[in-house]
This record gives C-alpha cells, structure tokens and sequence, in this order.
C-alpha cells in the first residue's frame, strides 16, 4: 500500500469519486474503496470515499484517544490532505511521540496539529475543547478510546461534526443495544480487556438521535462511520447495523463468539 501515501495518486482517486457522482455514474461500494495508509485497516479508503462524496468544510479535525500515528483515523488527513485539528491522548509517552512524528513530517512540520495529554471525560468533554478553541462545525470526529466511548460522544455539543468515527464493540451482534457503565475513571481492565466500549446499535441509536446515520464500516465491522443526515443522502445511503457483520470469515465468526462469552456477565447498560 506505499504507492497509496503518494499524494497524487490519493488525489486522482478523490477526482474520480467524484465526478463519478456529479456524472451520476454508479459509485463502488463503500467497502470496495476502503485502504490503509496509516490507519488500522481499511479506513483511510473510507474516509478519502466519503469525503470525495460531500466535500470538505474546513479540514478540522478532533481525535480522541489518538494513541499514535499508525493504526489511527486521521494521520493520512493530517499528513497527505491538508487537515488540522486537536489529538487527545491520554499517555505523556504516547504525546511526545506523536509530536516528534509530526514535527518531522514535510507536509506537518510547519503547522502541526495540537497534541495534549488528556484524560478525557462526560464531564470535561466539551471544557477541553472550549479550552482549546475547538467548536463548531468541524469535518471529523475520530473516537476510540475502549472506555466509555458512548457517553463521550453522548455529551459533546461543542462541536458539530460532519463525519464521525467510533468504535463498537462488534462481538456484541447487530441486534444487542449496550454500553458500559458510565464512570469518569473507567478503566476496562479493572474487570476485564473486552468490557469496554458499546455496541453496533447502541452507537446507531445515538447517532440518530444527533442527526447522523450510518453509512460505512471498516472490513472487520467495528469501526463504524456516521454522516451527519443533510450530507449528500442519496450518494451516502444509510446501511444497516447487519450490514457490518458482511464479512465474517468462521475464525473472526468465533473468537466473537469467545469475546461476548467473556464479558456477557458483566454489567452492560442498555440505551
């Protein structure tokens, strides 16, 4: 995939997308645009598809749980498409790290994204964002931080994103609606490494109730993408939660299987 962080040939791929749908040409599947440049698997491909789709308001950008610059959902956008934004992280060592890769990268080195240590809660969400001079209308919100993901995303109103993309946890199902607990020191491996997080529904659910729908999910269906409802409707349709169960291999099939049977006694929360 090193040919896919050249940025020309991103940018002929953006174009054909796109005049694609102004041409009203049949569009590829969403699943069929997906590659990795820097994210975990497939959603830098996505994300490029989507774009190319509604368009760019002001390239800004919000990461949660940023972690690090490979396996993440905006580094290509920061490095490869002009984008710029706060990363939270909740790691010092993590921080530092990341500052060092976007200091050093050509296409970041003179403005790079802010990049601050943060244990981000319901509480403080919206507090860290004001303090950063974060609000309004931004293009994408990333979350993943294998916590309380759900209630995070729930108390957000400073910023209203176009696109968002979270996390589910997929070995709960299509059809169970649960999250965890909501704590502000939630740690998932106080009880155990998979009790974390919520589920596909649960995610769906409250994306419909901020004004988005799902549109998109990562080839292993936990990464989900959210359109905010007035972003081109007819190119992005809504897809099921189901449909983020289209590729499941016997392997991937059972170790959900193993995941769900781990952590079903704990104390899931229905919404």
């Amino acid at each position: 995939m090193e040919h896919l962080n050249n940025q020309a040939v991103q940018r002929q791929l953006f174009t054909q997308y796109r005049c694609a749908a102004q041409s009203g040409l049949q569009l590829p599947h969403y699943s069929e645009a997906g590659f990795r440049v820097f994210s975990q698997c497939d959603e830098d491909g996505i994300l490029l598809y989507i774009y190319s789709l509604i368009g760019f308001a002001n390239r800004l950008l919000l990461d949660i749980a940023f972690a690090g610059p490979y396996g993440a959902n905006t580094t290509n956008l920061l490095c490869n498409w002009g984008f710029h934004g706060l990363l939270l992280e909740g790691s010092a060592a993590g921080v530092e790290a990341s500052r060092q890769f976007f200091a050093a990268h050509p296409d970041t080195a003179l403005l790079p994204p802010s990049i601050e240590c943060a244990w981000v809660t319901a509480e403080n969400i919206n507090q860290i964002l004001w303090q950063h001079k974060l609000s309004g209308e931004i293009d994408l919100f990333s979350l993943d931080v294998d916590g309380v993901d759900y209630w995070l995303w729930k108390s957000l109103t400073v910023v209203q994103p176009r696109v968002v993309v979270v996390e589910a946890c997929a070995y709960m199902g299509a059809e169970l609606s649960v999250t965890v607990p909501y704590r502000p020191d939630f740690n998932r491996f106080d009880l155990h490494e998979w009790f974390c997080g919520a589920s596909i529904q649960a995610f769906v659910k409250l994306a419909r109730e901020k004004g988005y729908r799902l549109v998109a999910a990562n080839r292993l269906g936990f990464n989900l993408f959210f359109v905010r409802n007035d972003l081109a409707p007819a190119l992005l349709p809504e897809i099921s939660a189901q449909d983020c169960f289209r590729f499941e291999p016997e392997p991937l099939r059972l170790r959900r299987q193993e995941r769900l049977k781990s952590v079903s006694g704990f104390g899931w929360v229905e919404v």
